[in-house]
C-alpha cells in the first residue's frame, strides 16, 4: 500500500522498452541524434505550434532554468506560498536566476487567483531603481494540493500576466494529470491561455528521468542552450531521455497513465471519506489530503501503508494532514485494502 509519492513508482514497461531500443548501436551525442530531433518535433505536434524544447533530468532543473530564462536577477517571481519552487527546491530558482526574489502568495488548495496577484502587485509599486520589478508569474498545474486550474482559470492568470507585462510560467510536474482530468488539448491550457514557458514533467508519471522545458515563443529560448549547458543539464547520451518521451507521447500512453492515477485517487478519496476521514481539498488529480483519527493512522502504519505527513503554511490541519498519492502503477486492491483498514474492517 504505497501512497507516499508517484516518485516511488517504477517505470512503465513501454518506457523501458523504448530505452532498450535506443541502446541498439550508436548515435551522435549531445542531442545531435535523429531520435532527439524527432521527439523535439513531436512536442510541436502535441502543442499545435512550433515550440523550443530542451530536455533536462529533474523537475527542479526545469523550473529553475525556465524561471532564470524569463526573469532577470533583479526581478520578482510571483508564486503560491505552497508551490514547489517556494517550498521544495532549496533556493534553486533564486540561485539560477542570479538572485531574483520569490514573492509567495496565499490561495486555497495552492491555487493563485487574479485577485491575489493584483493585490500583491499593488503592494509592490515599481520604484526604480530601488524596488524589484515584478517579472514572472508562476503557477503549478496540478497544484501541490492536488487541485487543477480550469482552462478559464489559466487564461485569467495568463491574461493578467500579459496585461501587466509579466512572463507566465507553469510548473507541470503533474501536467499529464491535469490534462487527463480536464480532457482538454495541451495547447488550450498553455500557449492559447497565455503561458510562455512550461516545465513539462514525465518522471512522476511513469518515466525513468525525463523532464523538459518548453518555450511557446521560440524567441524566449534565445541562448537557453548555454544556460542548460552551464547548469550541467546537457546530456551526452540525450537519446535515452528522448526515447522515454517518444514512448510517453505515443498512442496516448501519457494520458492513460495519468487518467489511471487520477481514477485511483478518486476511488481512494471517496472510500476514505465514507470511512469517516477528513478530506481537506477536492481530489481533482492524483493526490489526496486527509486527516485520520490517531488509532486509524496507527492501524494503517502497522499494516505497512506508506504516506507522508503534510504541513503547509498556516496549516489548517494543525499537523494532522497526510498526503496520499496514486500513480500509474497503483492497483485497485491496494486502494480497497487501505480503505478497509481505515474503516476498521
Amino acid at each position: 500500500m504505497q501512497f507516499a509519492s508517484d516518485n516511488w513508482a517504477g517505470v512503465h514497461p513501454e518506457i523501458l522498452r523504448a530505452v532498450s531500443r535506443a541502446n541498439e548501436g550508436s548515435a551522435p551525442s549531445y542531442g545531435g541524434d535523429a531520435l532527439t530531433k524527432r521527439v523535439e518535433a513531436r512536442f510541436s505536434e502535441v502543442f499545435e505550434r512550433d515550440v523550443a524544447v530542451f530536455f533536462v533530468a529533474t523537475g527542479g532543473a526545469a523550473n529553475s532554468l525556465a524561471l532564470a530564462q524569463l526573469t532577470p536577477p533583479w526581478g520578482m517571481i510571483l508564486c503560491h506560498q505552497e508551490s514547489h519552487i517556494q517550498m521544495d527546491e532549496c533556493g534553486a530558482p533564486e540561485f539560477f536566476t542570479g538572485g531574483a526574489k520569490l514573492l509567495p502568495l496565499p490561495g486555497f488548495a495552492a491555487k493563485l487567483t487574479p485577485e491575489a496577484v493584483e493585490a500583491a502587485l499593488s503592494g509592490f509599486p515599481e520604484r526604480p531603481p530601488h524596488g524589484m520589478p515584478a517579472a514572472t508569474l508562476s503557477i503549478t498545474q496540478a497544484t501541490e494540493c492536488g487541485a487543477v486550474y480550469s482552462v478559464d482559470e489559466v487564461k485569467a492568470i495568463g491574461g493578467l500576466a500579459q496585461r501587466r507585462g509579466l512572463k507566465a510560467h507553469m510548473d507541470g510536474a503533474r501536467f499529464a494529470n491535469a490534462i487527463a482530468a480536464l480532457g482538454c488539448a495541451p495547447a488550450d491550457m498553455t500557449s492559447k491561455a497565455g503561458v510562455d514557458a512550461l516545465s513539462f514533467g514525465a518522471t512522476k508519471n511513469g518515466c525513468l528521468a525525463a523532464e523538459a522545458v518548453v518555450f511557446f515563443n521560440p524567441d524566449d529560448a534565445k541562448d537557453f542552450m548555454f544556460r542548460r549547458k552551464r547548469a550541467a543539464q546537457l546530456f551526452s547520451k540525450m537519446r535515452f531521455i528522448a526515447a522515454q518521451f517518444e514512448a510517453y507521447l505515443a498512442d496516448g500512453l501519457w494520458l492513460r497513465m495519468a487518467a489511471h492515477a487520477n481514477a485511483m485517487a478518486a476511488r481512494l478519496s471517496a472510500g476514505l471519506a465514507a470511512a469517516g476521514a477528513r478530506i481537506w481539498y477536492p481530489t481533482e488529480a492524483n493526490e489526496v489530503f486527509v486527516s485520520f483519527a490517531p488509532d486509524v493512522e496507527r492501524r494503517l502504519v502497522a499494516a505497512g501503508a506508506a504516506f507522508y505527513p503534510w504541513v503547509t503554511p498556516g496549516d489548517p490541519a494543525k499537523g494532522t494532514m497526510r498526503r496520499l498519492i496514486c500513480s500509474f502503477a497503483t492497483r485497485e486492491d491496494e486502494i480497497d485494502r487501505f480503505i478497509d483498514i481505515a474503516g476498521g474492517r
